[in-house]
């Protein structure tokens, strides 16, 4: 009995995390890095506020996904030690999911319409990680991190050239993804087979195709 009371707990505390990463306005525990590196906003013409504000929206799915990837690895683990690592990633990811909102807004553009169907997914692709252990889930996470990173690279080369505010927000998103990477092997995680990461970047290439306009 004590045993479901402890899972009905760990559901009922997923869903309340979930609705608020979905709904709710999530607020940064470090600096938004365009006011701690003291850039100024610059004056963008219209074309290039919706270009940032398109890949913006990208990286805000891609820290709803996050959230949610490391939330239901927490659940998934039975090392508490783990389950502790994975939601310090979250917590960091919650300061990307922040920026990245104000940013968006900054840009007068729009969150994705689709974030509670990525949460969702996310969360079942990270429960069905945990299933398969603990060093898999840690492997998951840290190709997981490096595939962000490519893709957060990628970002920093599209935006405009003027747009140094998002360009802050993005490099220091970039840092956090390959400190976790690393972290997450350092803990035991093991390479992914190929199949498996090319599996992952298919469904990355779709929700960035996705998120871009919805």
């Amino acid at each position: 009995m004590s045993r479901e009371l402890d899972l009905f707990d760990q559901f009922v505390s997923a869903a309340d995390r979930a609705l608020r990463t979905v709904a709710g306005s999530p607020v940064a525990g470090r600096a938004y890095p365009p006011v701690e590196q003291g850039v100024d906003a610059a004056d963008l013409t219209p074309e290039e506020r919706a270009a940032a504000a398109a890949l913006m929206r990208v990286n805000h799915v891609g820290e709803i996904c996050a959230q949610a990837l490391y939330e239901a690895q927490a659940m998934g683990t039975p090392d508490p030690r783990l389950r502790e690592a994975f939601a310090e990633a979250a917590r960091e990811e919650t300061d990307h999911l922040a920026w990245t909102e104000r940013r968006i807004g900054e840009l007068g553009g729009r969150t994705s319409l689709l974030n509670p169907l990525w949460y969702g997914g996310a969360f079942a692709i990270g429960l069905l990680a945990a299933r398969m252990g603990d060093r898999v889930s840690l492997g998951f996470m840290a190709e997981t991190e490096s595939q962000v990173e490519q893709h957060l690279q990628g970002h920093l080369q599209a935006l405009p050239a003027a747009d140094s505010a998002s360009r802050a927000v993005i490099e220091q998103m970039s840092d956090d993804e390959v400190r976790h990477g690393r972290t997450a092997m350092a803990m035991g995680g093991v390479q992914l087979p190929w199949p498996a990461r090319l599996a992952m970047r298919l469904a990355a290439r779709v929700m960035t195709a996705t998120a871009r306009y919805v």
